[in-house]
């Protein structure tokens, strides 16, 4: 597979997250923020392990696997569904779109990644893009929401950073089931411990239940582990901007929601912030011309 190739499959994972959006607010019950990250992580993790039925082999390793578990899915996931039932879907996603920036940074402390000019511009640019995208002028802020939505994106993004700095020599599936099953573990206590029980399950919950955990969690983070293990985190974090893209474009597609010039332009902007930042940092760069040779 070549790169290109390898990135358009990884772009499928945040392009799949942006139905998360629709699935949450049109088939899910609302108020269970816990219970619907577990209930998404933990059943995927478990048919996941039970198809590689492997372990992690070591007390260092499962110890990693625990902390990533709890950033790339049990806060990350419990902070995304908060933010979701507090803030307009349009908010969130732009709060939420801060994670590039955040991995760029946590990628130079952890790593030692130059943060190029070039990712830096990519990365605010698609913020920008998203924000003309998604967010209007009466949108509401709750403060809650919109915390929720910050530490969400640096969860996520730290965890990002890690499973690239401690990815194991296994198998993109088998990490990945490592990772759900513990993130989903972990959140069962507090699920049951912080909230109610949920309503009677009608079979518009179940289906989306089914499709965020196999499609929207496994599947995805299988295809995003794997591009992690080849990708900058840098480079792959700027295609989470596809994510409220999609959102967007299921919307209108679906929903009958309009689409702006405005938002146009946004689409447009972070198209171009995702081409930006695959490129090399070496286009920035201009040949010295000697006085010689005028």
């Amino acid at each position: 597979m070549t790169r290109f190739s390898g990135l358009l499959l990884t772009a499928l994972a945040p392009a799949i997250w942006g139905s998360s959006y629709i699935v949450t607010t049109e088939l899910l019950p609302e108020g269970y923020p816990l219970t619907v990250a577990m209930l998404r992580a933990l059943p995927a993790g478990l048919l996941l392990l039970m198809i590689v039925r492997k372990l992690p082999n070591s007390w260092t390793l499962f110890g990693r696997v625990i902390i990533l578990g709890a950033l790339n899915f049990s806060i990350f996931w419990w902070l995304l569904f908060e933010a979701a039932y507090r803030l307009p879907g349009g908010v969130a996603a732009t709060v939420g779109a801060i994670q590039p920036l955040v991995v760029m940074f946590l990628a130079r402390y952890f790593m030692g990644n130059p943060v190029t000019v070039i990712a830096l511009v990519a990365a605010v640019s698609g913020l920008v893009g998203v924000a003309l995208l998604i967010l209007s002028p009466a949108a509401n802020f709750d403060i809650v929401g919109l915390l929720a939505g910050g530490l969400g994106a640096v969860s996520m993004a730290l965890g990002t950073v890690l499973s690239r700095k401690w990815q194991p020599p296994v198998s993109s599936l088998t990490f990945c089931s490592w990772q759900l099953t513990a993130g989903g573990l972990l959140l069962v206590p507090a699920s049951l411990l912080l909230e109610p029980s949920l309503p009677t399950i009608t079979p518009d919950h179940l289906m989306g239940f089914i499709y965020l955990g196999l499609i929207g969690g496994a599947l995805t983070y299988i295809i995003w582990f794997r591009g992690l293990s080849r990708i900058e985190p840098s480079k792959i974090s700027v295609l989470g901007f596809l994510s409220p893209t999609m959102a967007v474009i299921l919307g209108w597609s679906f929903l009958g929601q309009n689409l702006t010039p405005l938002q146009i332009t946004g689409f447009v902007i972070v198209l171009t912030s995702v081409w930006l930042a695959q490129q090399p940092s070496s286009i920035f760069k201009f040949k010295q011309v000697s006085t010689r040779e005028i």
